[in-house]
């Protein structure tokens, strides 16, 4: 084992009383069996098809502080983090590093039997609900293949985090936006784990913002548990504007029954380096998926997305776009893989992974992939990695638009498609304009956030 691995084993077998002690008997039940897996595996080289284009033993060689005796920190994100996407109306609910914030927590009009809560403390309120086994049924259940080694880590380190339930036939208008804070004096890692669960004929709109509020090095994990009940639909929307010092790494688990939806856009304008999966499984017939991710990096920012999307049964469709935009010495890497089960007859599947590099130093690796054992399939795939096109500069530089402007439409018009995919007419607004600001350098800090000042 080498020492980035050594350090989270010692951790473990130091200090496993104590992470249990401030976490659930849900929690906890899976720690021992996760914590086998990775001293077993250690941290995925770069040997590993997943990983090839992320060096993850070096990302987690740093000794990061962590939280273990959940020491409360001393803010309250309700008045100095103002970061509401405006006009959205959303009920708003704040993570603070890996810990869901109870305090002063505002009444949110959600529908009755809507839960929002921490993960490790929601026991009690699911007991009066008659939900006793929810997370005891579900927790760690899409997750705990035992194929990824940082799923595992997280697994035996994370202590609280968010639970997301929505019953049968209940629609929730407004949107549920979760701002994920990462706050420290010193370096600090956080373990972050998430389940949503919709029950039969529901629909939930979700909204994931993540940011670093102090200039110190952070690692976070997170790992997301997503259930879509029959004839459910979830739109679920992650936007990460943190800063270079971030080094985030979230696992999304997906599955879906019969007649689902599920939406999902990753939007990374801001960060240091970003390590995203999700694994989609398509359980049930007549389900559709989208999946949309667009980023703009540069400097040295790191970008890299990996999906797999499984076709079980008949009659589905996914659909899935991811585009880049990199400028300077900026790295991207996009694997995206569908695999097409022999009983999944009817299926209809398209994926584009298409990228701008903006100089000859970014650099973007890209593998888009389908594995197909059904016969009566309409499955297609594609990348492109290019530059902006020149005879599109010239003539609006003809017209009277300056280079610098020409380039920056273009490279708006190219991340728009995107964007355009957004279902919440006020969130795609904001990430248009969030984008336009980004593309010329400015910082997108919301105004009166007193964190950022």
């Amino acid at each position: 084992m080498s020492k980035s691995e050594q350090q989270y084993i010692d951790l473990y077998e130091q200090c496993r009383d104590l992470i249990c002690e401030h976490s659930s008997r849900e929690m906890n039940a899976c720690r021992d069996e996760a914590f086998a897996r990775f001293k077993a595996k250690g941290f995925p080289t770069r040997k590993t098809e997943q990983y090839k284009y992320t060096d993850m033993k070096s990302l987690f060689a740093p000794d990061y502080g962590l939280n273990l005796r959940r020491i409360d920190i001393p803010v309250n994100p309700y008045e100095a983090f103002q970061c509401d996407v405006p006009n959205l109306s959303t009920a708003l609910y704040f993570v603070v590093n890996d810990c869901f914030y109870e305090k002063a927590l505002p009444k949110n009009r959600l529908p009755e039997g809507v839960v929002v809560g921490s993960l490790a403390k929601c026991g009690p309120l699911l007991a009066e609900k008659g939900l006793a086994s929810l997370v005891e049924s579900r927790y760690n259940r899409l997750a705990s293949g035992g194929e990824d080694a940082l799923t595992d880590l997280n697994t035996m380190l994370a202590q609280d985090g968010l639970l997301v339930y929505v019953p049968r036939n209940v629609k929730v208008d407004k949107a549920i936006q979760v701002i994920n804070i990462l706050r420290s004096d010193v370096a600090m890692m956080a373990n972050r784990r998430v389940m949503i669960v919709l029950e039969e004929g529901s629909e939930l709109r979700i909204l994931f913002c993540d940011h670093a509020a102090d200039d110190v090095e952070f690692l976070s994990t997170e790992v997301i548990e997503v259930y879509v009940g029959v004839n459910a639909s979830l739109e679920l929307y992650s936007l990460e504007e943190s800063h270079y010092k971030n080094v985030r790494v979230s696992n999304v688990y997906v599955e879906q029954q019969r007649d689902s939806r599920f939406h999902h856009s990753a939007v990374t304008l801001h960060n240091g380096v970003t390590r995203n999966m999700l694994h989609l499984a398509l359980k049930g017939e007549g389900s559709t998926c989208t999946l949309g991710g667009c980023v703009v990096a540069d400097k040295q920012q790191k970008v890299d997305n990996n999906t797999l999307i499984v076709h079980e049964v008949p009659h589905c469709e996914s659909r899935e776009l991811y585009k880049y935009v990199l400028d300077g010495e900026a790295v991207g890497a996009f694997a995206g893989r569908v695999l097409v089960c022999q009983d999944a007859q009817k299926t209809s599947s398209e994926m584009r992974n298409q990228n701008l590099c903006a100089t000859s130093q970014a650099r973007m690796y890209t593998q888009p992939m389908l594995e197909i054992y059904a016969d009566d399939v309409k499955c297609s795939h594609g990348s492109t990695v290019g530059q902006l096109n020149d005879a599109a500069l010239f003539y609006m530089q003809q017209r009277g638009i300056s280079l610098r402007e020409a380039r920056l439409l273009l490279q708006q018009a190219f991340i728009g498609e995107v964007i355009d995919q957004i279902q919440l007419p006020q969130l795609r607004d904001r990430l248009h304009y969030l984008v336009d600001k980004r593309f010329r350098g400015e910082l997108s800090k919301c105004t009166g956030c007193k964190l950022c000042q």
